[in-house]
């Protein structure tokens, strides 16, 4: 089983092919929890596979590090396109994902996505937390997310336990939860976002989806004016940029996709049981 692996603003993924593998559409997805592991296997976030249906088409597949599959993931689908361009040749493509269909852009390290516009936003909600409460907007970008602005001195600091793993999960919320992001405005044209994710239950270093979800409720609200440089926890800057009304137009998102490694899983990881 051959892989690679890219981060998208520190956010990791394992990549396969499935046109040199075509196997793996069966046998990868029990084994990703095995090899997302940060102990007994490779270390990530997710794992995407890539198959290609027609010219500079292809679907990409996505699974969450504890093996429950998503409908997209953004850094994951700008690693896929980044992949594709390196394995394929392809520079422009359109990659079909669970939510939609997606056309990106490589240029280097660079990759761009136009995502379709936001769907199922609802209005600003009190949720309450035991004693206190927080404020927060509910909208989907291929999956959900909950944005919550904050003004922390600790921004970058701050434990997001138990907070955001409360909000995740609040009752309020559709079925499933949602991903939690907290915004911070930085400038005109700049926020500083940290996200917490489902699937992997934790804090990662960047969230794409979630960046662009916290960017169009900041330029909708008047906070930001676009387009808006998001810093993540990484430190790497995604840039968003909505096509017109932030709720309710395509968003384009563009940003770093870097190569890791690459090789061949021994088989001894392939048939091992993760604690």
């Amino acid at each position: 089983m051959n892989f690679a692996k890219l981060h998208g603003a520190g956010n990791d993924f394992l990549l396969f092919d499935g046109r040199d593998e075509p196997a793996l559409a069966d046998e990868l997805p029990p084994r990703v929890p095995g090899l997302c592991h940060r102990r007994f296997g490779l270390g990530a976030d997710g794992a995407l596979l890539v198959l290609p249906t027609g010219p500079a088409s292809a679907r990409v597949a996505y699974w969450n590090g504890d093996g429950s599959e998503a409908a997209f993931c953004a850094n994951g689908t700008r690693c896929a396109a980044r992949f594709i361009a390196a394995r394929w040749g392809w520079r422009e493509m359109v990659l079909a994902t669970g939510y939609a269909s997606i056309a990106a852009a490589v240029r280097g390290e660079q990759v761009t996505l136009l995502l379709p516009a936001a769907g199922e936003v609802r209005p600003w909600q009190e949720f309450a937390l035991g004693d206190a409460a927080a404020r927060g907007r509910y909208l989907v970008v291929g999956v959900p997310h909950l944005i919550v602005r904050v003004s922390w001195p600790d921004f970058w600091r701050r434990d997001l336990a138990p907070l955001a793993p409360a909000l995740r999960r609040h009752p309020d919320l559709p079925a499933g939860g949602a991903n939690v992001s907290f915004l911070q405005v930085e400038g005109e044209r700049n926020l500083g976002v940290r996200s917490w994710e489902r699937g992997v239950e934790g804090e990662t270093l960047s969230c794409g989806s979630g960046d662009v979800a916290a960017a169009a409720v900041a330029v909708a609200e008047g906070w930001v004016e676009p387009p808006v440089e998001v810093r993540t926890a990484s430190e790497r800057v995604l840039t968003v940029e909505p096509q017109g009304p932030p709720l309710a137009s395509p968003l384009r998102l563009s940003g770093p996709a870097e190569w890791v490694a690459e090789g061949t899983v021994r088989p001894e990881l392939l048939t091992g049981r993760p604690s």
